[in-house]
């Protein structure tokens, strides 16, 4: 455990509640750096996979074009992942939480797993559809 994280609470201050989650941005951009290229990587194994199925969507190509595309797509995902990152000093100032640090601490690790998780999610469907329909 980290030794901000048991900070005492004397209630809900937008001031506290916004240097607590704004001391895990870099963590969590650091996270959604890492989430994307790995999830590119599953994306074109799912892919590989696919063609070796002879399944649909068969025919796919990824190039330099596509792959750049991605990529820029993906970094103004991180843009907008961080407009929502905004919602959690928002939404505790919103909820009043009792215990705001255990509060902070369960919305992070939610929010994080989610935004970490979410970029693999075309690689996943990719992978289940190929293989349901080879």
């Amino acid at each position: 455990m980290i030794a901000e994280d048991f900070t005492p609470t004397l209630g809900p201050s937008s001031s506290t509640a916004e240097m607590w989650w704004g001391s895990r941005r870099w963590r969590y951009n650091v996270g959604l750096l890492v989430a994307g290229p790995l999830a590119f990587i599953c994306c074109v194994a799912a892919v590989s996979r696919c063609d070796e199925l002879n399944a649909p969507p068969g025919g796919w190509n990824i190039t330099i074009i596509t792959t750049l595309f991605q990529g820029f797509a993906y970094l103004v995902m991180i843009a907008v992942a961080n407009l929502c990152y905004c919602l959690g000093a928002w939404s505790e100032r919103f909820i009043h939480p009792s215990d705001s640090v255990r509060y902070r601490r369960i919305a992070f690790r939610l929010g994080f797993s989610f935004s970490v998780l979410l970029p693999f999610t075309p690689a996943v469907l990719l992978f289940v559809s190929c293989s349901a329909h080879a």
